[in-house]
């Protein structure tokens, strides 16, 4: 731009963009519209271009002339708005917070479309170039999206299994066009197979569709290899049983959720990645996070194979879980918390012996969900540690002290300055894990009050700490041990989205889908009077009005299903395509 006026000049490199100058000269009272197209049109290989240097521009003349006038431009952005209303309308809520409902019914589940559709691929923060789509992320990603385009997820489950090794282990990333994997880049991380187990049931609760067990998946892309996917998730399962170490509890190999603790992986020397550098045989260090996640999933494998009549696999899982349990509670346990992990030599991670990163986040809310300590008190005895320990008025922490220096064992976790990152920065990602925790042992105003302190909507009061979109949730909020503590960093690629939108929908609002039906049990504050949710679970509606009379935390005492009572929480599956009323009354 020059003198106010365009110089059409051609940028190479840097940055960058294209501008239009519109001259306008309005009368007093005259009005005039202007309508930018801003889009993109694929043309056939043999079509790219008119002449040789001259881009074939007639799918994108049709495209402008589309949208040529006011009422066009209307009718398209009504079509849009209407694509989106059905497309949210599966699953919404009235709680009388507007805040929440903003959260649950619009912005939550958009962020689940689009970390869905990215996967941590494509993002301001990456380069869908050098890492691709990770395993691990489109698998929990399948979560909270699974309810809005099924098919969409079924696809997605098949691509994934299919970049799986005979092993049962997997790519940590792959390419989406090539579907590829990118071990050039980093693998072995231990925890990525049994995510495929939770997505496969996730969609199989949701839809009924028990069939897609039944399709026959390629392993490594090698279509001389083939399997079901659901011997796909038997071999998940069996990756965790066949890699356990000196307690019992399932190897780390370069790492598990947290990609920063490289319990294998010691390097002194500056720049070498943590993701591809391996020095340890891998037979030594343990996670009891993957501990958790075996006995979580585990359980929701035995299930499925139960309900599709595999009893002896079932009964096989469940003795596996079992095992895993009390190595978990004698190994794990730290007397007010559960162990991080065991690191090469055998010494505790994240324990009260450990001068610095005493608690680490990650075990406590998946050992808890998963059930561990439930009934003989270690589930709240962790909880209660990290409120003491890790919580903060901006979320909870990864790890508290936050490690000073650099350990060698203990790898990229301890690269990070205090306060960011996994150095005990604000994972919102792991935080949806302790609501969920909490939702266990009933304590629904604690599980609330911690949604709250990290959900986008919440902290928009504060958006001059918080300094992000207050709509979309973050990876991170810098902690109590940063010079920031409370602004967030890097929106949209987390998944932090999908099992936020999980906490929130299926255990404080508390419906779910069940191999069997839809479960209603909410776990609220105290406080609440109750709240309505609107549904489409399979091939029918549920219009669920939740009362709670008694001002009671958890707990269901009657349920009315079309005006007739109904035997036990658990909404029955309706092929009718209709509209189902359900009254639910706490106590």
């Amino acid at each position: 731009m020059f003198n106010n006026a365009p110089a059409d000049s051609v940028a190479d490199g840097w940055h960058p963009m294209a501008s239009h100058c519109v001259d306008l000269t309005l009368a007093p009272g005259e009005e005039r519209t202007v309508i930018f197209v801003l889009g993109y049109c694929e043309n056939a290989l043999n079509e790219k271009w008119e002449s040789p240097g001259k881009v074939n521009k007639t799918k994108a003349r049709e495209l402008i002339a589309s949208l040529s006038s006011s009422s066009r431009v209307d009718a398209a952005f009504s079509a849009l708005n209407a694509y989106w209303t059905e497309l949210l309308s599966s699953y919404s809520a009235n709680t009388g917070d507007e805040k929440l409902n903003r959260m649950v019914n619009i912005w939550n589940q958009y962020q689940c479309m689009v970390t869905f559709n990215m996967s941590r691929s494509a993002s301001y923060f990456e380069s869908g170039i050098g890492r691709g789509m990770g395993f691990r992320d489109s698998n929990q990603d399948i979560l909270g999206f699974v309810h809005q385009i099924p098919a969409n997820a079924r696809l997605r489950l098949l691509d994934l299994a299919a970049t799986q090794f005979p092993d049962g282990s997997a790519y940590h990333q792959f390419q989406p066009l090539t579907k590829k994997g990118n071990l050039e880049i980093g693998g072995n991380f231990n925890d990525d197979p049994l995510w495929l187990v939770l997505a496969v049931c996730a969609y199989i609760k949701e839809t009924g569709d028990v069939a897609i067990l039944y399709e026959s998946v390629p392993f490594d892309n090698n279509e001389n290899d083939r399997a079901t996917l659901l011997e796909h998730c038997r071999r998940s399962f069996d990756h965790v049983v066949n890699h356990r170490g000196p307690h019992g509890l399932p190897l780390i190999g370069r790492a598990d959720w947290n990609d920063c603790l490289n319990l294998n992986c010691y390097s002194t020397t500056p720049d070498e990645s943590f993701q591809t550098c391996t020095n340890k045989d891998g037979k030594t260090a343990e996670s009891v996070f993957i501990a958790g996640m075996f006995v979580g999933i585990g359980k929701e494998y035995a299930a499925l194979c139960r309900y599709i009549g595999k009893t002896d696999e079932a009964r096989r899982a469940e003795g596996h879980v079992e095992t895993m349990v009390a190595a978990a509670l004698k190994h794990g346990w730290d007397g007010e918390w559960f162990l991080r992990a065991y690191d090469d030599a055998g010494a505790k991670v994240g324990s009260k012996e450990c001068a610095e990163g005493k608690i680490l986040i990650e075990p406590q809310g998946y050992c808890v969900m998963a059930g561990i300590g439930l009934k003989t008190g270690q589930a709240q005895k962790a909880l209660d540690a990290v409120e003491r320990l890790l919580g903060t008025p901006h979320g909870i922490v990864l790890v508290n002290p936050p490690y000073a220096g650099y350990h060698v064992n203990l790898g990229e976790i301890s690269s990070y300055p205090p306060g960011y990152k996994e150095n005990a920065g604000i994972f919102c990602h792991n935080n949806a894990w302790i609501i969920i925790a909490e939702t266990m042992l009933g304590r629904g105003g604690r599980a609330f009050d911690y949604y709250t302190r990290i959900a986008p909507a919440y902290r928009e009061a504060i958006s001059d700490v918080h300094r992000m979109e207050p709509y979309v949730y973050s990876q991170m909020i810098a902690g109590k041990d940063s010079k920031r503590h409370g602004e967030a960093k890097n929106s949209w690629l987390t998944g932090t989205a999908a099992w936020n939108f999980v906490a929130v929908s299926q255990y404080i609002l508390g419906v779910r889908a069940e191999l069997d039906g839809l479960r209603v049990d909410p776990c609220i504050p105290a406080e609440w009077d109750g709240f309505t949710v609107k549904r489409k679970f399979r091939n029918a509606w549920y219009e669920i009005t939740v009362k709670n009379p008694g001002h009671v935390s958890k707990g269901v005492r009657s349920v009315t299903i079309d005006g007739k009572e109904a035997a036990g929480n658990v909404l029955p599956v309706y092929t009718d395509t209709a509209t189902h009323t359900i009254l639910v009354v706490m106590g």
